[in-house]
């Protein structure tokens, strides 16, 4: 369906915790976040329900997130049940990567079509220091446990932070030349953890063009804007929601891990879902996607009106 502006929403993040195994320092506080009762987050039969609404809302591609989604309990059962809805055309998974040896094959088949993998950086220190806790060739074997299992037109997810991984750009691109691998780079968002963070890290992608100025342009993705290196399997894109907003194209919403829709990542409006069934949940999805703001003002204030960090949304 449309929303207020004319824009086709089709598109919905699902976020099934805010836990994660990795703490991320733009994304997560250092300790963590409060384990949350059983009862606060969406149950596997929620979720499904949720899905539906949305479904019939014209909802036709989910993204299944977190926190980190293979820490939840039951989450092949939870891909499971949303690939066997008739009219999801694809499903994906955005993950650390990390239990991906654990996990590829078993959503493989469970029906999820494609994945995201984070990865900020290719040196093992730089990742410890950047996730404080993780190992980098935990999630390097997570990568290959994904070919393996049959997954292609992969995606690596790499946030860029200036003064911090910004001199691997070149590295992290030329995981394109590897089969069927695409590079994502994504412009660090003034928000949680980071809203406060010196503004030299924010750094625009046209940094990228400038360290591979042989890219070429290829088209657009969704809300990337696709490049390749000559002689490249693989594309390299670029996610700027911060210095080139994408919000008159925007098609998405975000369900929380405890039931609340989010029209817009960096509007602080929320609604809740919980509680709703048969079609006074779809009538309050499709009233949530209708007042859809028109666009963030990250890029007039660097700041985001989100009350909730990254992890608490949905990557």
């Amino acid at each position: 369906m449309k929303d207020d502006f004319g824009r086709d929403i089709y598109y919905l993040r699902l976020s099934v915790t805010d836990l994660c195994n990795l703490r991320c320092i733009y994304c997560m506080p250092e300790k963590g976040v409060e384990k949350r009762c059983h009862s606060d987050i969406l149950s596997v039969e929620e979720i499904e329900e949720i899905t539906k609404a949305a479904v019939a809302c014209g909802i036709r591609k989910i993204r299944v997130t977190g926190g980190e989604p293979l820490v939840r309990r039951g989450i092949v059962e939870i891909c499971r049940r949303i690939a066997a809805i008739p009219e999801v055309e694809e499903l994906c998974m955005t993950t650390n990567g990390v239990l991906l040896p654990q996990y590829a094959k078993e959503l493989k088949e469970a029906g999820v079509d494609r994945l995201n993998i984070s990865l900020d950086t290719l040196n093992a220190e730089k990742y410890r220091m950047l996730t404080r806790v993780g190992e980098l060739e935990n999630v390097l074997a997570g990568v290959r446990a994904a070919l393996e299992a049959g997954f292609e037109n992969t995606k690596i997810n790499a946030v860029l932070i200036g003064g911090v991984n910004d001199d691997e750009i070149r590295a992290l691109m030329d995981l394109t030349r590897q089969g069927s691998i695409n590079v994502r780079f994504i412009e660090l968002m003034p928000m949680g953890e980071c809203a406060d963070w010196s503004r030299e890290r924010f750094i625009s992608n046209s940094s990228v063009l400038k360290a591979a100025p042989e890219l070429e342009e290829v088209g657009t993705a969704g809300v990337a804007k696709l490049y390749r290196l000559p002689g490249a399997i693989g594309t390299v894109g670029l996610i700027s929601p911060v210095s080139s907003h994408f919000c008159p194209t925007c098609n998405r919403i975000r369900v929380t891990a405890d039931g609340k829709l989010k029209p817009c990542l960096h509007s602080s409006r929320e609604v809740n879902l919980r509680g709703l069934h048969g079609q006074e949940l779809i009538d309050t999805i499709a009233s949530a996607i209708r007042i859809k703001p028109k666009k963030h003002h990250l890029d007039d204030t660097m700041t985001s009106e989100s009350v909730r960090n990254m992890n608490a949304i949905g990557g």
